[in-house]
C-alpha cells in the first residue's frame, strides 16, 4: 500500500510524456506540449526531440477517452473552431479569415457626429443654392410638362384614328404653333400701329399742351422747365438708353423662354409614355400597380382639365369677338385673343379680360362702354353657372373655397403660370387624400 502512491505518480509522468490527458481529482485534464529537452547549460537543445509539458485541455464538449494532440499543432488554430464541434457556427462568426480578423467598431465620438451634421447641412444648402439658381429653368420645365400632360389626349385621339405616334405628335406641335402665331398676328399689329400714331401725334399734343394757359400757369408755377433741363444729363440719358436696352432683353428673354417651352412640349410629347413608364419603375413592385393606377388617374385628370379650360376660353374668346364686331369696337380679333388668353386664369382670368375690353369701350364710345360692362356681367353668370360645370364636371371636382385658395397660393408662388397649375395640383392631391391618406387613417 505504501508503494501504491509513487507508482500512480509514475504512471501519470509516463502519460504525461507520451501525450495522454490525465484527469486527477478536482482539477481539470491536462495535456502534452511538446518542449526541447534542455542541453548541457539548461537551454533546449537545438535539433533534440522536444520533451512534453503538461497544460490544460480545451473543453470539448466530446468524452476525452484518449484524444491525442499532434506534437507541432499551431495554437492560432483553435479560435476558428467551432465551439459545438462541426467546425460551421465559427466560420460564420469570425469570417473566412482571408482577409484578416475584423477590427474593433469605430466609436461613435462627437466629432465624427458633428462633423457628419455640419457636411449635411452643407450639401441642403448647397442643393438650395443649385435649385434658386436654376429657378427659371425649372418653371420652364414644369410649365412644358404641364403642356405635355394636357396635349397627350390629343395625341392619344389621333393615334386612335389610325396616325403614327411621331405624325400624332407633329400634328398636335403645329397645331399648337399656328395658335401662338394667330395670337401674335392678331396682337402685335394693334400695338404696333397705336405706337406709331402716338409717335406721329406727339408734336401736336406738346403743341396743344404750349398754347393752353393752365398748363402754361403750372408749368411757370413748379418750375417745369428748369427741372426738365437738369434731368437731361447724361445719367439721364444713360438710364434711358438702359431702359431701352432692359425692353430689348425682355423681348428677347421672352422669345427664348416660349420657343424653349415649346422644344421641351415637343420632346415631352414624343416620349411620353417612356417618361410614365420610368417613374412607374421607380416605385417598388410591391406598390408599382397601385402607383401607376392613381397616377394614371391624375394623370387623366390634368388633361381633361386643360382641355375643358382651352374649351372655355374659345368659346369666350368667340363670343367676344362677336359682341365686339356687333358694336363696333376696334381691332375685335385682338380684344377676342385677349379674353381667350385671361380665361384660362382661374377666378380672376375673365374679369381681366372683360376690365381690358370695357376700358377700350369706353375709350370709344361711353354708350359702347356700358354696353361691354352689361354684356360681361351677363356671360359670366351664364360661364361660372351653366359652361363651367358641365364641362368640368367629369375631369375634376374642386372645391371653390380650395380652388381661390389655391389659385392665389399659386400667384404668390409662380405668377400667372402658378394660377394655371393651381386646379389641376389640387386635383391630383384631393385624389391622393382620398385613395391614400385617408384610407390608411381609418386602418390606424
Amino acid at each position: 500500500m505504501a508503494q501504491q502512491g509513487p507508482a500512480r505518480d509514475d504512471a501519470a509522468r509516463d502519460s504525461v510524456r507520451a501525450g495522454v490527458p490525465v484527469a486527477r481529482a478536482g482539477k481539470e485534464p491536462v495535456t502534452a506540449r511538446s518542449e526541447p529537452p534542455p542541453g548541457p547549460t539548461g537551454e533546449p537543445a537545438t535539433g533534440a526531440e522536444p520533451a512534453t509539458r503538461a497544460e490544460p485541455a480545451a473543453p470539448t464538449g466530446r468524452a476525452t477517452d484518449a484524444p491525442t494532440t499532434a506534437p507541432h499543432a499551431p495554437a492560432q488554430d483553435a479560435p476558428a473552431r467551432n465551439m459545438s464541434g462541426d467546425g460551421s457556427a465559427g466560420s460564420v462568426a469570425t469570417g473566412s479569415g482571408r482577409f484578416g480578423r475584423p477590427g474593433r467598431p469605430l466609436r461613435r465620438s462627437s466629432f465624427l457626429v458633428g462633423f457628419t451634421g455640419a457636411l449635411g447641412v452643407l450639401l441642403a444648402y448647397t442643393v438650395f443654392l443649385g435649385i434658386r439658381n436654376a429657378g427659371g429653368i425649372l418653371v420652364l420645365v414644369v410649365i412644358a410638362l404641364f403642356l405635355a400632360v394636357g396635349l397627350n389626349p390629343a395625341v392619344v385621339r389621333l393615334r386612335r384614328w389610325g396616325l403614327p405616334h411621331g405624325l400624332a405628335v407633329a400634328v398636335v406641335a403645329l397645331t399648337v404653333v399656328l395658335l401662338i402665331v394667330a395670337g401674335l398676328v392678331a396682337l402685335v399689329p394693334p400695338v404696333v400701329t397705336q405706337t406709331g400714331q402716338f409717335i406721329e401725334q406727339l408734336p401736336s399734343y406738346v403743341e396743344e399742351l404750349r398754347r393752353n394757359r393752365t398748363a402754361n400757369d403750372l408749368v411757370v408755377r413748379y418750375d417745369v422747365m428748369r427741372r426738365v433741363q437738369e434731368l437731361a444729363n447724361a445719367d439721364t440719358v444713360g438710364r434711358a438708353l438702359g431702359g431701352v436696352l432692359g425692353g430689348a432683353q425682355l423681348i428677347f428673354g421672352t422669345i427664348f423662354r416660349v420657343l424653349t417651352v415649346l422644344v421641351l412640349t415637343i420632346y415631352f410629347l414624343a416620349y411620353f409614355d417612356r417618361l410614365r413608364d420610368l417613374g412607374y419603375a421607380l416605385v417598388p413592385r410591391s406598390r408599382r400597380q397601385r402607383v401607376s393606377l392613381i397616377g394614371d388617374e391624375i394623370l387623366t385628370k390634368v388633361g381633361a382639365y386643360m382641355v375643358g379650360a382651352l374649351s372655355i376660353a374659345v368659346l369666350a374668346g368667340a363670343t367676344s369677338f362677336v359682341f365686339a364686331l356687333v358694336v363696333g369696337l376696334p381691332y375685335p380679333f385682338a380684344l377676342a385673343v385677349v379674353v381667350a388668353v385671361t380665361d384660362l386664369i382661374p377666378q380672376i382670368g375673365a374679369t381681366l379680360g372683360a376690365v381690358v375690353v370695357s376700358l377700350v369701350g369706353f375709350a370709344t364710345a361711353l354708350p359702347v362702354g356700358i354696353a361691354c360692362v352689361v354684356f360681361f356681367v351677363l356671360y359670366q353668370q351664364v360661364e361660372n353657372y351653366l359652361i363651367y360645370p358641365k364641362i368640368m364636371r367629369r375631369s375634376v371636382e374642386v372645391n371653390e373655397v380650395a380652388a381661390l385658395l389655391a389659385a392665389l397660393l399659386g400667384v404668390a408662388l409662380m405668377g400667372v403660370v402658378g394660377a394655371l397649375i393651381a386646379i389641376p395640383v389640387v386635383a391630383a392631391l384631393q385624389l391622393i387624400l382620398r385613395e391614400v391618406v385617408l384610407p390608411r387613417q381609418d386602418r390606424r
